[in-house]
């Protein structure tokens, strides 16, 4: 769930597609059950990133999969397929990079054992405030560490970035994420 705090950025006119669409599935439940159940939100999203034959298991990291459905909610292309829609490291080729990121740009991060894909809400001095998937369990909002930034993504507009692509500064405060798992 996304925290309160948040919400007012729903409200800011002109948002990029996909942060629309990351503040829907933020209201979605979307925590990880334990053991060998899986929550039927997050097995849905794997349905509609069209990965479901390979993705059985929220135990699975997941952010790529939600990033994917975000993207494909959005409009936007996502040239890669199959195993490849698990992978974070998959969207260091989505869109084209960017030096300093912005509301609704795609952030991808080193993590103990792999890489870790969100969207860019906003940030403070030391962390970035990010909307993503297997954070802390869930789809949520939370504060990941600039120095383990591997690269900032900007999608594609087809008709000119919109208005509000621009950076957000937060208290820093919230849960801070160390290890995506």
């Amino acid at each position: 769930m996304i925290d309160a705090k948040y919400l007012c950025m729903a409200q800011i006119p002109g948002l990029p597609k996909m942060v629309v669409e990351a503040f829907k599935l933020g209201k979605l439940n979307t925590t990880e059950l334990p053991g060998t159940k899986a929550n039927p939100v997050i097995i849905a999203l794997a349905k509609e990133a069209n990965v479901a034959n390979i993705y059985t298991s929220d135990e699975v990291a997941w952010c790529a999969v939600a990033h994917t459905v975000l993207a494909l909610r959005a409009g936007k292309t996502v040239a890669f397929k199959g195993y490849a829609r698990l992978r974070a490291a998959s969207f260091l080729e989505f869109g084209q990079p960017i030096t300093i990121p912005c509301l609704g740009d795609t952030l991808v991060f080193k993590r103990d054992g792999g890489y870790h894909v969100g969207l860019y809400i906003a940030e403070d001095t030391t962390h970035y405030h990010v909307a993503g998937g297997n954070q802390s369990n869930q789809y949520n909002i939370t504060r990941i560490d600039k120095k383990r930034l591997l690269q900032a993504r900007r999608p594609y507009y087809s008709i000119g970035i919109p208005q509000s692509v621009k950076r957000f500064f937060f208290s820093p405060a919230g849960e801070i994420s160390v290890n995506e798992m």
